[in-house]
């Protein structure tokens, strides 16, 4: 059995104090009793709507190796005889535990921040360095106040490279946070209208993300879109933070990792890369993308330069490419048995923003539907927009109509902007919740059709996804992830 921690570790960086019998140390660390394996060590966090205390019991029947607890609540906690690290606030010590696997870290680290792709490229950098060494990543999206210090503190000490998202929907939340991970490579994915409610402009948004230089380890590098508008504020944001090295990716030819030509297919990409700047000369590489659609093109080409930044080998990233694949949420394929024929779904029902609306249109634009079949766009919501809420869900008109959709089922209040802007000729129904949509999706579907579910998170349409795989299981040995 391999320690993650030793216990008198713990101890020391947790700040705490040792009550009943300590075992040699934890294996793992967890902050949910469901999910909890034998020998955790488990941090009892009070969150906005629960706290991790009321749940102590069910981590020791988990085979929790260790709780840590509060003071205020080892009273209440009195009849339980596990040991315990007893500790002023449970979220500090998990943040002082992260610092301290920090510090006894050998990795390259590489923190990936933006407005879109920040976890299908953790996942893509996750999937690409595994190819050269052992990985560290972050789990699902755990990207926040609790999530980073959490995936720091699982962090083992002998591991080649770690991969941190780090998210935001105010200024302010990255900057603590990075500054704890203090990573060797910052990337910004892109700045769009995402948490636009929360900022008076894109270029507040800009500078929130920016927050994520202020962490970066000396001689670090600030890794940028260059086809982003906002690439030069985000330069000078980052020379301000005292960032001394500035790398960039794109179509620009000014890239440091620069795309000179892409293929775009139904389930994968092809793409061609100059690694250097027209002046340093450089190599190309051409790689496979096993996902398709144009934005993970743009995420492949971030991840390469991210992976190069840390001395990974190039050619073993871009043959790790080839078989990369997306996220539940983020664009993963299903290839249904319809009783009329096949049906692919494309899952992109995690989140949405105007700009991720655009690529998982584009995606659903280049898949091919069979004979008699149509593309079916399934869009809830777009939260946190603010004031601009109806004209950016009205502008995804051109988009829908761009991608020869043949049928429009809309869910959510904003969605009713855009149906007010769709062509009166296009087919296109409306529901308040994604549970009324529910039975006017199953009764249109039909053989041949390529459907594509795309919201936020909160409208709720990943439940529809759920009911189509379980009305029309995905057949064997054809479910794909796109």
């Amino acid at each position: 059995m391999t320690l993650l921690w030793t216990s008198d570790a713990l101890v020391e960086a947790t700040g705490g104090r040792p009550v009943g019998n300590m075992p040699a140390g934890v294996t793992g660390i967890s902050i949910d009793s469901r999910s909890l394996q034998p020998g955790d060590a488990f941090f009892a966090i009070k969150g906005e709507t629960m706290d991790g205390h009321d749940f102590a019991t069910a981590a020791v029947r988990a085979g929790a190796g260790v709780l840590v607890v509060s003071e205020a609540k080892l009273a209440a906690l009195g009849r339980l005889t596990a040991p315990m690290i007893v500790v002023p606030d449970v979220l500090a010590a998990l943040e002082r535990l992260g610092t301290a696997a920090r510090a006894r870290a050998a990795a390259r680290i590489i923190a990936v921040t933006g407005s879109v792709g920040k976890t299908s490229t953790k996942e893509a950098l996750r999937h690409v360095l595994s190819a050269v060494g052992t990985v560290h990543a972050s789990d699902k999206s755990f990207n926040n106040h609790w999530g980073v210090p959490l995936t720091l503190a699982r962090m083992p000490a002998d591991c080649d490279y770690a991969v941190f998202e780090i998210g935001m929907n105010h200024p302010g939340e990255i900057r603590p946070l990075v500054r704890m991970v203090r990573p060797h490579v910052a990337l910004i994915t892109l700045i769009a209208p995402a948490h636009l409610g929360f900022f008076r402009s894109m270029d507040e948004i800009a500078e929130a993300k920016a927050e994520i230089f202020e962490g970066l380890e000396p001689g670090g590098v600030a890794l940028l879109n260059r086809d982003d508008p906002r690439t030069k504020l985000l330069e000078k944001l980052a020379r301000q933070a005292g960032v001394e090295r500035i790398a960039t990716f794109g179509e620009n030819p000014r890239s440091t990792y620069r795309l000179l030509d892409s293929a775009l297919h139904a389930d994968h990409s092809t793409m061609a890369v100059k690694i250097g700047t027209a002046k340093s000369g450089g190599e190309e590489i051409v790689a496979r993308v096993g996902a398709p659609g144009r934005h993970m093109v743009q995420n492949a080409l971030a991840v390469m330069g991210a992976a190069h930044l840390v001395g990974a080998d190039m050619a073993r990233v871009s043959l790790a490419l080839g078989d990369l694949s997306a996220e539940a949420g983020r664009g993963r394929r299903h290839v249904l048995a319809h009783p009329h024929g096949q049906i692919v779904l494309i899952d992109e029902s995690y989140n949405a923003n105007p700009a991720s609306m655009k690529a998982a249109l584009s995606l659903l634009r280049n898949t091919p539907v069979a004979e008699g079949g149509r593309r079916v766009a399934v869009l809830g919501d777009m939260l946190e927009l603010g004031v601009h809420s109806e004209k950016l869900h009205a502008a995804l008109a051109p988009l829908v109509v761009d991608a020869d959709v043949g049928l429009v089922l809309l869910a959510g209040p904003h969605m009713a902007s855009l149906a007010k802007a769709l062509p009166s000729d296009l087919d296109v129904a409306i529901r308040a919740t994604a549970d009324e949509l529910k039975p006017l999706l199953l009764q249109a579907l039909r053989g041949g059709d390529a459907v594509m579910i795309k919201s936020s998170k909160g409208i709720g349409l990943a439940k529809l996804v759920d009911e189509m795989l379980r009305k029309f299981p995905a057949q064997a040995g054809t479910a794909q992830q796109a």
